[in-house]
Order: structure tokens, then sequence, then C-alpha cells
């Protein structure tokens, strides 16, 4: 059960009871303040705990919630009333809700709240109901501005009376909780248990009965020693009590109020046993959907009705009967005769409940509209009209009429006068100035804001709750509990603890220790980031704050580092070493020569001392270092292999690159001509390169004593044996009559043999005259000679006159040609005065388009055309 509640002092409750008109508090008259809050609390709870058997530092329980919260608002100086929003302090007159809300009011505004609700419910009533103003002020009621618990007029508070209700006006004792008696509450507890209420006066429901007695299970089986206010328990058995139906027992664990139907199923027969069904045991008893057809007691009908237990009775239709209008009466008829008709008129009652059936009597129901036309008022009684009676008369007028609330019109069409409430929302403002009224809309004040506002310490475990619209001038509650707000500087594990609060943290004192990054330590005191600190407290903060308070706030950084150090040259020389600040990060030259080799790696920097690029002394100086100078000089190595031709490339470092030149030599024959790399050719031996350079066709070489090529393959040197040519030569006469096939080698002999070399025997004439001639030869010469003359001279014959006969046509073409370009004067003159005609119709133009626009401009145009296609014509016409 709940023990005493710790309630931590605040200052927000004491400066309230300043205000208030007390003793002005000192150092010990504070300590006194928080003494009493923890004295109150224990001595409220301590007879219920003491019964209880707890301590007093167990949590409290459920039901010392609403004492809870109104001891830590009490504490706090935040107990407001709900209709006025003003603080409630201990001297004033108070009342308390005592249904659900247990709400503290002050009396006078309740006072106030009663009797405005009470009138408006009055006059409500008073022109919805037909009853006097003094009846309607009596039964009139009103409503608590929070829980909405109905109460009568009577029960308006008039008095200020304790919280138990004992004491009238209780005295403001600082020992005592404020609008208590101080005495037991003694109020019976709920369930009408017996015992009354153990702890002090308090505000807020009674808690349950804290005593131990007998009791039984639900279901009886078993009885066990329970507090009095949780009496009631199941013992999570079978229940095992007889059901309805006295036949079954009830299966459910032990439960609390009456069992379940039974659910048992077996075959049962309806009430007129006829249809036979499995059904549950408490619906054994069930009716099917056939007729009876049982006889009636006459013996001569049936029973009509549904299924049923019992007889079926007497027939309707014996004894006294009459007509079906039920004027003329007949004795003695038997049941099975239908009774005549009287022949009258029916003069039954319609359904209308106004007239009469006309028709004459008759069996069967009379119509079911009355058509008699009536002169009818509309429900507002501003039309009036003949209609049948089965209809009804609704005019198109709407009411104008203020409904209840005294804000809005009825304009329901054709009103009788009863308007309905008013279904619109109020939306009306609230006093709390956050929300709005979201009741219908109504006459007089708005109910109060019922919702609570959470006003909290910065970690959220100390709280408490006041009316909407009182928390603008809260404080925040006292929180004894450490900050949760880890520090985020490095000294995180040695920060000295503190309690919760808001806004920031204080600053970390122990000495900075950060390492910079050449090495050394900073010496200050801590300066790292801080955690972002908690906001300061409001509940409607702004913007701008809020905004600025969300965002970290880190510590200023390191300053740069004091320490005295040893720095080279840019250059990194030996011996050219300064004593600099180590933060400091200016760069030296030591005016001497680089000296680096260069990028080649066969000669050095000859530039003044320089950082460079490749250096690993800093990122930074690698940054803005620069390279040494660039070698110009051309590349002076060998290449391996060694050929003629120089290394192309600028110096550079390593071998240099196999040489790419392409060289072109001719085959031996000379019929082709190879292109090589010299770095492959080089590479070959002597025999490869010959191999390499040989065409493999046939030598394209002339021999030297014939006419014919070499035979052999493409080869180097001289053709082998030029004398033994195997070429076949004609061999003809010197008349050239005669002709034969010789050997080249044959013919060569032939001529050596003569004293004649065959180097020196023409082409056109190797191998003419070796043949002899003879008889035939002689006398075949001159005719040959004949025939080429007069061959000869018919050629001349017919080239002449084709040559005179192409001569005159190409004269004349010539001529023709000459003609068309010459002109005559009198086409000068012509075109002259054509171009003047030109010019006059420009300027024309020009005139028209300034004083006519575009349509004359587009006109002349046209014209101009016309006149130059004439003209065009006429010069076609002439040639």
């Amino acid at each position: 059960m709940a023990a005493a509640v710790q309630i931590s002092p605040s200052s927000s409750s004491d400066s309230d009871y300043d205000s208030d008109g007390a003793a002005s508090a000192s150092a010990s008259a504070s300590a006194a303040t928080a003494l009493r809050h923890f004295d109150l609390s224990n001595s409220i709870f301590k007879t219920y705990l003491e019964i209880n058997g707890k301590t007093s530092s167990s949590s409290p329980s459920l039901d010392l919630t609403k004492i809870q919260s109104f001891l830590n608002s009490s504490s706090s100086g935040a107990l407001s009333c709900l209709i006025c929003l003003e603080r409630i302090k201990p001297s004033d007159p108070t009342w308390s809700c005592t249904s659900l809300c247990f709400d503290v009011f002050h009396l006078l505004c309740i006072q106030s709240w009663a009797q405005q609700a009470s009138s408006l419910s009055a006059a409500r009533a008073a022109t919805r109901l037909p009853i006097s103003a003094e009846k309607a002020s009596e039964t009139s009621i009103w409503n608590c501005p929070k829980c909405r618990f109905e109460y009568p007029k009577s029960s308006i508070p008039k008095r200020y009376f304790c919280f138990c209700g004992k004491l009238e006006d209780p005295p403001n004792d600082p020992w005592v909780l404020p609008h208590s008696c101080g005495e037991i509450c003694g109020r019976p507890l709920k369930h009408n248990c017996g015992h009354n209420c153990l702890l002090l006066c308090h505000p807020g429901p009674c808690p349950s009965c804290p005593k131990l007695v007998k009791s039984r299970c639900f279901c009886g089986s078993i009885e066990d020693v329970r507090r009095c206010g949780f009496k009631d328990f199941s013992c999570d058995g079978r229940c095992n009590k007889i059901l309805e139906c006295g036949l079954h027992s009830c299966s459910e664990v032990c439960h609390e109020g009456e069992c379940p139907p039974c659910r048992e199923k077996d075959v049962y027969r309806c009430q007129c046993d006829m249809v036979e069904e499995e059904r549950e045991c408490c619906e054994r008893n069930f009716r099917c959907d056939n007729v009876c057809e049982g006889l009636l007691g006459c013996g001569k009908h049936v029973c009509s009705r549904g299924c049923h237990e019992g007889e079926c009775g007497e027939c309707p239709l014996q004894g006294r009967r009459t007509c079906p209008c039920g004027r003329r009466v007949y004795e003695g008829m038997a049941c099975d005769v239908a009774a005549p008709l009287c022949g009258a008129t029916c003069n039954k009652r319609l359904s209308c409940g106004i007239h009469r059936c006309p028709e004459r009597c008759h069996r069967g129901p009379c119509i079911a509209t009355c058509r008699t036309v009536i002169t009818k008022s509309c429900r507002c009684g501003s039309l009036k009209k003949q209609v049948p009676c089965y209809q009804d008369l609704v005019c198109e007028r709407k009411c104008m009429r203020e409904r209840d609330c005294g804000r809005h019109a009825c304009k329901r069409r054709c009103c009788d006068g009863d308007c309905p409430p008013c279904s619109e929302i109020c939306g009306r403002k609230l006093r709390c100035k956050n929300h709005k009224c979201p009741s219908p809309c109504h006459r007089g004040p708005c109910a109060p804001c019922p919702l609570m506002v959470t006003i909290s310490c910065a970690c959220g475990e100390t709280q408490f709750e006041v009316p909407c619209g009182t928390e603008a001038g809260q404080k925040p509650p006292r929180c004894r509990k450490p900050c949760h707000i880890i520090p985020l500087c490095r000294h995180g594990s040695n920060y000295k603890p503190h309690k919760c609060h808001y806004g920031a943290c204080p600053q970390c004192m122990l000495p900075c220790g950060e390492e910079y990054p050449c090495g050394h330590e900073c010496n200050l005191r801590c300066h790292g980031p801080r955690a972002p600190p908690n906001p300061e407290f409001t509940l409607k903060p702004k913007k701008k704050k809020s905004n600025n308070q969300s965002e970290a706030a880190p510590g200023s950084p390191c300053p740069p580092c004091p320490v005295l150090v040893w720095r080279s040259c840019l250059g990194q020389h030996i011996g050219a070493e300064r004593m600099m600040v180590c933060s400091d990060r200016a760069e030296f030259s030591c005016e001497n020569l680089c000296g680096n080799p260069l990028a080649c790696g066969n000669h050095y920097c000859t530039n003044t001392c320089h950082a460079l690029k490749n250096s690993s002394f800093s990122s930074a100086q690698h940054r803005r270092g620069k390279s040494c100078e660039e070698c110009t000089l051309s590349c002076e190595k060998e290449r391996v292999p060694s050929c003629l031709h120089p290394c192309p490339l600028s110096c550079h470092p390593g071998e240099c690159h196999p040489c790419k030149v392409l060289i072109k030599q001719t085959c031996h024959c000379g019929a082709m001509v190879h292109v090589f790399e010299c770095m492959y050719y080089n590479t070959l031996t002597e025999n490869e390169q010959i191999s390499v350079r040989s065409c493999g066709g046939p030598c394209h070489r002339k021999l030297p004593n014939c006419t014919h090529l070499c035979p052999e393959t493409c080869h180097p040197g001289q053709c082998p044996s030029p004398e033994k040519c195997c070429k076949k030569v004609m061999v003809r006469c010197g008349c050239h009559c005669l002709k034969k096939e010789w050997l080249c080698q044959d013919v060569q002999m032939a001529y050596r043999k003569n004293d004649r070399d065959p180097k020196d025997i023409p082409k056109s004439q190797f191998g003419l005259g070796l043949l002899p001639c003879n008889s035939e030869c002689r006398s075949k010469v001159p005719v040959i000679e004949s025939d080429l003359q007069v061959r000869k001279s018919q050629v001349l014959e017919k080239k002449e006159p084709d040559r005179e006969a192409y001569l005159p046509r190409r004269r004349k073409r010539r001529e023709r040609t000459q003609e068309t370009k010459q002109r005559s004067r009198l086409q000068e003159i012509i075109s002259s005065l054509w171009r003047l005609f030109l010019l006059v119709t420009l300027l024309v133009a020009l005139i028209a388009l300034t004083y006519h626009g575009y349509k004359g401009l587009l006109v002349l145009s046209d014209w101009m055309n016309a006149v130059e296609e004439q003209r065009e014509r006429r010069r076609y016409t002439h040639f």
C-alpha cells in the first residue's frame, strides 16, 4: 500500500503564504515550513499505514493519488480554482466536489456558478414543459464545473466546511492541511463495508479499507483473510454452482456475479412436440415455425396459432355472435355458419381516429386511409387548407425564433413552437485563453476548461498539475535528483554532480589537457564542448528563444600551442634550423641553392632554397611547396641496343625507350621496299637480316647477256649462271620471213660464234638475222614492199578529206557563238531606258509605301512583276 509522500519544499509556496498576509518567514521559519510539509504528509497517512502494515518509505498506491496530487499542488502554491483561475489561498473558503473529480473551488465561485446554472435550467424547463416557474425552479439542477456531475438546487453550498464535513469554517492552522479540520476523516468507505476512513481530514476519495476480514471467494468454496477493501476475490478454481436449468453446474473459473447460461447441448422438442433439434440447454424451451393446426373445442375448426404448449382452447365462434359491424346480435348460432350482414352502415372508427367507415356492414378490415376532405392548419398555424384527412399539411415557412442559446435562429420548416436545442458548437474562447468551448451553443457562461497542465522539473520526475490557464505564473518544482545531462568535455567521468535544473550546467573547473596536433597538451582551464542546456522554464516558449536553446553550445577552441621548437628551412638543409613557436607556421628560406636532384635524375636544381612538393615535412608544406626547375636539356644517353638515331625525348630518368624509327630496306632484287622498326632490325643477325629483306618472289633483275629476268628467287649478289638462260626466243631471218624458237642460251652462243656480244644486241633485234634467208625470202620481199606503199597511200587519202570536212563545222559554230554575244546599238539604248524606268518605279513605290502603306506596295510589286514578265517575253520573241 501507500507510504509517506515525500514533498520537497518550494520557495513558491513560502512566498505565497507571505503574500497572503502571514508573518514574515525567517531562516528558521523556512526550516519549520519544510519540516511542516514532511510531518504533514506523514501525519495524514500515519493511521492508515499502521493498520495497513507498511512502512512510511513505501510508495503511495493508486487510492492515494488524488491526495498526493493535492499535497504537491499545495506545497508548490499551485492550487487554483477552475472557475476564476485564481490561486486558492489557505484562508479562502472552499467547496470540494464529493462525487467524481473531488476538485476544490472557491465557495463564492461555486455559489455563483450553481445559481446561474440552476436559473438557466429552470428557464429551459419552463419553456419546454407544461409546468409553472416555481415548480421548474424547485426541480432545477446544476453541474460540477469539472466532472459535470448533476446536483439538485437544494445542494448549492452555503457554508464553508472542511473536507470531511464535520467542522464549519475550519481555522487556518499552519500545522494542519489547509481547509482541513486535522481530525480523522471518519467518512463511510465505499462498497458499504461498515468501516470508516482512517486518514486525517483530506481532499479526494477515501482509499480502500485496509482492515483484515474473513471473506469467501465468489463461488464460496474457499475462505481467506483479506483486506476489507479487496475482500472480493477469485479462487481460480471451477465455480460448480448449479445453473438455472437445475441439471448442470457452472464450468467457468470462479467469477463474480451470476453464472452464464448453460451451454450444454442436447436434442430437445419444441412446445408442440412436432420438431426435434439439437440446442443448448439454455434454449431448450423453443417454438418452431409451424402452425399448430390442432382441433379447437368445437371439433370443427383448426387452431391458427403458432407452436405453443398446452391445449388449443375453445372455438372463438361459439356462443354469442354479431354481424361484422357489431350492431345485430345472434344467439345460438353454430360456429361453422357465417354471421349474416346486417346491411346497415359500418360506422367503425378509421385509422385516423376522427372519422368512421361510410360503407355498409362488411367483412374484413375497413379502408386503410381516410380520404375525407377537411380543413387543416400546418404546425406553425400560418397556413390553412382543405386536404384529405390522411395527408399532413406542412408549409415552407422557416421559424425565426431564437433557440435556447439566444444566439441562433431555429430555421426549422413549419415549426410548432417547440424549437429543438441548438446543434451548433459554442466555439467561444474559454477563460483559460487556450481552448474554445466544445459544448453545444448555450446561454450563460461556458463551463471551465477541464484540462489540467502538468508542470514538472527538467528531468520530469517531480511534477504537479494545475488547471489550464493558470500555468503562466507557476514556478517549476524543486527536484532533488541529480542532473541527467552528460557533460561532453573530456572530464565527463570526473565531473562534479549537481541537482536537476533548468538552463546550462555549471562550467567544468578541471585543466583542459587537450592534446594539440603537434603532440603538446593545453594547460588552460577546461573549455571543451558543453552539453546542450535544458531550455529555460516556460510553458509557452518564444520561437527565437527555443531555436537558440535547441542548438548545442560548444566551448571555445584551445589557443595556439606556445611551446618553442626547432624548425628547419623550406629546403630542409642541415645546419639552417631556427627556434620558433610551435603554433607559428611561418616558413623561411636559408637562401642557399636547393641542390635536390631534378625529376630527370641526371641533374640538380640550381634555384634558391624552396619548399618541395614531394617533401614529407608536413601536409601544409606539401600543398604550398613548388617543384624544382624542369630540365630542358635533350637526352644524351646511348640506346641499348645501339643505333644511329638519337633519343627524341628531353632529359629523363631511367633508360631510353626502344627506338621506334621506321627504316626502309629494299629487297635484293629491288622489286619491293620493306619498312622495319629500328629496334627490331638492329637486333637481327646478318643472316636474319638477309632472310628478312628477301621478298620471297622471283628475282626481278635483268640478266646481263639477254633481255630476260632472273629465274631464281629473290637473292643477294649477282644472279647465278646468266649464260644458261632457258627462256625461248623467236629467231628470225634478216627479211623477217623465216622464224624459229631457240633457247636463249643457244642464241647467246650463236652471237658469240659470230664474234658479237649478246649485251650489245638491242631488245627489238634480239634473235634477228640468225637464220639464213632462202629462195622464198627473196621473191616475197618486193611484193611486201609494194603492199606497204599502197596501204600508206590509202591511209593518207582517208585522213585528208576528214580534216577538211570537220574544219568548216567548227568555224560555223565559233561564228554563231560570236554572233550571239554581239549586241546592237539599238538594244543598248533600250536597256538604258529600261534601267531608268525601273529607277522611277522604285521612287514611286517608296512614295506609295509612305502614303498608302504596305497594301499599296503589294499592288505596285504585282504590277512590276507583270511588266518584267512582259519584257522577258518580248526579249525571247526577239531572239
